[in-house]
């Protein structure tokens, strides 16, 4: 009676993981590496003009952080002082108001200079400008400009002096908002639950497996399985960007490095904090970490070489659930 009891409790585990397994490895959908190109391509709408708005700055004694619509854009903790173009329609989900934030932390000690505050000449000047897709030799059309803010002085003589204000402040965060008229509408963000309301535990328990599962797919090359969380982002990006195959050739080739680079080595999944973007719609895993390199970054990360260069690459997702849902899918 014994022996068959053990036997039972033996096939029902065996049973309860196989179901577990195959939940964790079903496809979320059709797309795989092999028809992304054609299957993107054709979800593509096309109009007479494509409207591109870009996002320039350029900073100053500061390390910093840029988010549209409250989703990071860039984040920049190794250099004090530097300057970038990006492109932004990926965190534009429709017509109307968007809203830029940026977020400004002291850089440290680099070489003899200090700035374990921010400083008297810390500063940031960001542009928001619109360009045609279809056009890219027209001039660009300029939409926006915020400048961080200045305590000017005027002495005695008239001379006028001007130092950041928020000098010697250990954290500084401004915001302003721009209108962007775009020829798509997502909705998929307005019916997103909002996650802040959520047990924290249980959040994070449901995240982390997220993660997990992804580390997984990619540990054990599972290429298919691994496409199949991307149609939702892909479609949305692809659209808002208005790709052309060779961009999607590119993007492609992106996605794929992991399982074409045979020095391509996963890292622990480890260290990690959950972060809420998307006003608590949006939930990512980052590193704890605080070194330069790392800092901000996605918990999920390995490393590879190219020729005799060791480099990291990181795999971050802005994750989701839609209201009277229950599963987590990859938004961007």
């Amino acid at each position: 009676m014994k022996k068959m009891i053990l036997i039972l409790a033996t096939l029902l585990i065996f049973l309860s993981c196989k179901e577990n397994n195959t939940i964790k490895t079903k496809k979320m959908s059709d797309l795989t590496s092999k028809n992304y190109i054609d299957a993107m391509f054709k979800s593509i709408k096309r109009y007479d003009y494509e409207p591109m708005y870009y996002l320039s700055y350029e900073q100053n004694s500061c390390f910093s952080e840029v988010l549209v619509n409250d989703i990071p854009v860039y984040k920049n903790f190794q250099k004090e002082s530097r300057g970038q173009t990006l492109e932004i329609n990926n965190f534009i989900f429709k017509s109307g108001i968007q809203k830029v934030t940026i977020r400004l932390y002291p850089a440290g000690k680099i070489g003899s200079a200090d700035f374990s505050t921010l400083v008297f000449d810390t500063a940031m000047k960001v542009h928001i400008t619109e360009a045609d897709n279809k056009n890219r030799d027209a001039k660009d059309k300029k939409i926006a400009t915020y400048i961080t803010p200045l305590d000017v002085k005027v002495d005695a003589e008239g001379y006028e002096t001007s130092k950041f204000k928020f000098t010697g402040q250990n954290y500084f965060e401004g915001s302003f908002t721009f209108n962007a008229t775009v020829p798509y509408e997502f909705n998929t963000l307005d019916r997103a639950q909002d996650l802040s309301k959520w047990n924290k535990d249980i959040l994070e328990k449901r995240v982390v497996n997220f993660y997990k599962n992804q580390w997984n797919i990619l540990n054990e090359k599972r290429e298919d399985d691994y496409f199949s969380y991307l149609e939702l982002k892909e479609k949305e990006s692809c659209q808002s960007l208005f790709y052309g195959k060779t961009e999607l050739q590119e993007t492609l080739e992106t996605y794929l490095e992991p399982f074409t680079n045979t020095t391509f080595k996963l890292e622990p999944l480890e260290n990690y904090i959950v972060k809420l973007y998307g006003d608590g719609r949006i939930v990512c895993l980052e590193l704890k970490s605080l070194e330069p390199k790392k800092r901000g970054k996605s918990a999920l990360w390995g490393r590879y070489k190219d020729g005799e260069t060791s480099l990291m690459k990181y795999r971050k997702y802005y994750l989701y659930i839609g209201e009277g849902e229950d599963e987590l899918k990859i938004l961007r």
